[in-house]
């Protein structure tokens, strides 16, 4: 925990305490792994199979932060109200559903925040039945988190190889470096290698992998490692938002200028692609791209880091044709 977060716990004796002798107990039950994963974010090391030399072709601008702040931070009014409901409906669940459930929404169900937010529902619970309920929701998470974690394990290791496999289509053939700015030829290899990936295997689990990655390699000091770390969460997100399209049939093959034009292209084409369109087709792309965050986005598990990287996603590609229809 966050000094922060010690503090909230332990400095309340009052009906908050059950839950925290919960929490105070899983940090002395579960393995040493567990903790790191559960409290802390996943620990491990870049894969000592992957070139490690990158070199710079030019000037690149990046966030170097990882994709997924929201457990780090005091969460937003939004944030706040999402754990709620899904507060709500895990303590409404049977114990035998919270398996399925907490695997779909790791990354927020893992966070201190979250057990923090039950602890607080439970102290504004209005009757003793409600107040239990949120106790035993904390103490079935806990066993559940643990079971999770051991199964876990096994997959994130699959997902490391599945994420090493894209970042290594990055790499030159002949002298095994990154250059980056990528070429139009590494981009399309990285991509190759997504799309050949079994669609299971794009989960949670792989997104959790790419954002330690991108936090591992931002305190190493590897930024340019982290921009081809984003570049492989916008290919994800690109091509999930493109599958989900295509199974609701929403693919508009008549059109000469489509969202699955953008979904389709590398994000730094995204200004010349749109730019390039009469006003007609970039209104008509615009209604498609929020169409497609309330169909496919609000369709996604809530809270779950898919849908937060698909919502980044159609959010950045709508700010951008929205500021062509203002030039």
């Amino acid at each position: 925990f966050s000094a922060t977060a010690t503090t909230l716990l332990h400095g309340n004796n009052g009906p908050t305490r059950p839950i925290v002798l919960i929490l105070e107990a899983a940090m002395v039950s579960l393995p040493a792994f567990a903790l790191i994963l559960l409290w802390n974010g996943i620990a491990f090391s870049l894969a000592p199979s992957l070139p490690q030399t990158i070199r710079s072709g030019g000037a690149l601008a990046m966030s170097s932060n990882s994709r997924f702040e929201g457990n780090q931070r005091i969460p937003s009014s939004e944030e706040i109200q999402l754990m709620d409901e899904m507060i709500n409906k895990l303590a409404m669940a049977k114990p035998y559903e919270l398996p399925a459930a907490v695997k779909r929404a790791f990354k927020v169900v893992r966070s201190p925040q979250f057990f923090l937010r039950i602890a607080t529902l439970s102290d504004a619970a209005k009757t003793d039945e409600d107040r239990q309920r949120y106790e035993a929701l904390a103490s079935n998470l806990v066993t559940t988190l643990e079971a999770v974690v051991e199964t876990t394990t096994e997959q994130l290791d699959e997902r490391a190889v599945a994420v090493e496999t894209v970042v290594k289509a990055a790499s030159e053939p002949d002298s095994g470096e990154f250059l980056v700015p990528l070429s139009q030829d590494r981009i399309v290899a990285m991509k190759k290698e997504l799309e050949s990936l079994p669609e299971s295997s794009l989960d949670e689990g792989f997104l959790s992998t790419l954002d330690a990655w991108i936090v591992k390699s931002h305190q190493d000091g590897m930024d340019l490692m982290v921009g081809i770390l984003q570049k492989v969460l916008q290919m994800y997100a690109g091509i999930q938002i493109q599958r989900a399209l295509d199974r609701q049939g929403a693919t508009a093959a008549d059109d000469s200028f489509s969202i699955s034009d953008l979904l389709a292209s590398d994000a730094e084409q995204w200004d010349s692609l749109i730019s390039s369109q009469s006003d007609e087709s970039v209104s008509s792309v615009k209604k498609n791209i929020q169409k497609t965050m309330e169909t496919v986005i609000l369709a996604l598990e809530t809270g779950s880091m898919a849908q937060q990287v698909q919502a980044e996603y159609l959010k950045e590609l709508l700010q951008r044709v929205e500021a062509a229809e203002k030039s």
